[in-house]
């Protein structure tokens, strides 16, 4: 079974049983000057007013780092808590020392997790890699590092002060000496084939020639063939290949002008191009764009990575059927490829935004063909109560899924004129995109005046139609108001859509209200949609 988790991965990741993981693959944030947003754009290309901070960037010291280092102190791995002590007396209680507590309580727990031929890689700018390693060593040990992978990202910028940053680093471990490992081929160069790939005998095999002799003397194999007198140390075959390959016409003779053999000079092997595999790849990774703006995959999530970026890791330290874990799981890049390639996969993230935007992209991309279960989302309305009491601007964005609307502004407190949600709409088959606004109220006491205040922003908005959300029950006067608020008249098929909806969180659940309005778009104007996958494949997608 596939698994997504909404919370903390350090809780989580406590609940998991021992060595039940075959990779980790994990991208945390961190970058010192800077917070992640997800910016959604608007149908005319224009950065819309919602931008959303997915995760925030706050790895600041305070009393939760402070308690999460005496965790260190006090958990088994000596290793682990000598070496953070002593980059805490090298750094100091700042922001890059919380960072590394609290990457180090979480590899713990993702070492734990993995099974002894696991492996894990950690993406990361090169802000923080060099301290990654070291708390990787720690967690690790120094001999479990495997490679430091370089990912060229993106080509030079012009205004850099320096030399430009270009690049990520993936730092790629594994639990024991016995771990899963399918040899990763690149394709020849062109200039490689054109050099050595030169010959053809008209049948469109294209092959090279390699040597027949052997490396180390081979009494055995010293023997004469067709005339050719064998090599001062031997042939590298015995007489009975030698025949087999003469006969499958796999051996070149050297000829004189007229046709004979040329007994001074060596027969050798042909190598044809279709059996050859390409060179091992190394650790410099060039041949991997990013996701730029026109790309297909492209979802809007500023740190969203290139699916092939992560299919290439995936048939590299993985099989069918094995489980895949993503402990910052984002728009679910990792889980997206795991689907692909027929691994079991594990999501988690901290944020209602990264879960309900893995949900619609798994439906976008396998039309219904992915089986999961998502744990830690509200499945009935004491759980939606619960998220409100703990965490209010949580509660809004997941509510804002249950209507399939993005989400007005990030959960920091501000003016947002009454508006938690956005959805785009088309109606009309030309034309522009048209707005709906979506309000979210949790609390218990709701009344007719935020109708009628709701009423007011979508007009003055110019929105068609409005979305008020509610976690409580809606008294019979607001029933009214909203009534009142009259119908908008849509174009293409002539019905008339209430002004004003109001819908509870109950009847959102149980699947007995829905938002009444035409989208022709079926949703893609507010969210773009993943490219359809064909299916399950076991090799790595063709690189742009």
């Amino acid at each position: 079974m596939n698994e997504l988790y909404y919370g903390d991965n350090l809780d989580v990741l406590r609940d998991f049983e021992s060595e039940c993981v075959d990779l980790v693959y994990l991208d945390p944030p961190f970058n010192s000057n800077a917070n992640y947003n997800v910016l959604f754009k608007s149908p005319q290309g224009q950065e819309s007013q919602a931008q959303i901070e997915a995760f925030e960037d706050t790895w600041h010291w305070g009393e939760q780092a402070e308690r999460e280092f005496g965790e260190l102190l006090r958990q088994e791995n000596t290793d682990v808590a000598a070496m953070m002590t002593a980059l805490r007396g090298f750094l100091s209680e700042n922001d890059m020392l919380a960072y590394l507590t609290m990457m180090a309580n979480r590899l713990l727990q993702l070492h734990r997790v993995l099974k002894p031929t696991g492996s894990l890689y950690l993406h990361c700018d090169p802000t923080a890699s060099h301290y990654l390693k070291i708390v990787l060593d720690g967690v690790f040990g120094g001999d479990k590092y495997k490679n430091e992978i370089t990912w060229k990202r993106t080509t030079t910028h012009s205004d850099s002060k320096t030399w430009s940053r270009v690049s990520d680093i993936i730092l790629f471990y594994t639990k024991s000496d016995s771990f899963t490992w399918n040899t990763p081929r690149e394709s020849h160069s062109d200039s490689y084939l054109a050099v050595k790939y030169r010959f053809d005998d008209g049948d469109g095999k294209i092959y090279r020639l390699d040597n027949m002799t052997s490396p180390n003397p081979r009494p055995n194999m010293m023997y004469e063939w067709k005339g050719f007198p064998y090599p001062d140390k031997g042939w590298r075959y015995s007489k009975e290949t030698m025949a087999r390959l003469d006969a499958e016409g796999r051996i070149w003779y050297p000829t004189n002008s007229d046709g004979t053999m040329a007994t001074d000079r060596r027969p050798q092997l042909k190598r044809y191009l279709e059996e050859m595999e390409g060179g091992v790849m190394g650790c410099i990774w060039t041949d991997i764009p990013p996701i730029n703006s026109q790309a297909q995959e492209r979802l809007g999530y500023p740190t969203q990575k290139p699916l092939a970026l992560l299919e290439r890791i995936l048939n590299a330290s993985s099989n069918p059927g094995d489980v895949v874990l993503d402990p910052f799981c984002g728009c679910g890049t990792a889980l997206h490829a795991a689907q692909k390639l027929g691994r079991r996969w594990i999501g988690i993230d901290i944020t209602h935004l990264a879960i309900s935007l893995i949900e619609k992209r798994l439906k976008a991309a396998f039309k219904g063909d992915v089986h999961y279960e998502t744990h830690g989302t509200p499945k009935d309305l004491p759980g939606a109560q619960d998220l409100f009491q703990r965490d209010p601007y949580q509660f809004q964005w997941w509510a804002c899924s249950l209507v399939d609307a993005h989400p007005y502004k990030g959960k920091r407190k501000g003016a947002d004129g009454g508006i938690d949600g956005v959805i785009y709409t088309r109606d009309e088959l030309s034309g522009d995109p048209k707005r709906l606004l979506v309000s979210v109220k949790g609390g218990a006491n709701v009344d007719v005046k935020m109708i009628r205040e709701f009423a007011h922003v979508v007009d003055s908005n110019k929105a068609i139609i409005g979305l008020f959300v509610t976690l409580a029950p809606p008294k019979s006067t607001m029933l009214k108001e909203a009534a009142s608020a009259g119908f908008y008249h849509c174009p293409h098929n002539g019905k008339d859509y209430p002004k004003i909806q109001i819908l509870t969180i109950e009847g959102l659940l149980l699947d007995h209200e829905r938002p009444q309005y035409l989208d022709l778009s079926q949703g893609t104007t507010t969210f773009k949609q993943a490219p359809r996958e064909k299916g399950p494949k076991q090799k790595q997608a063709k690189l742009a």
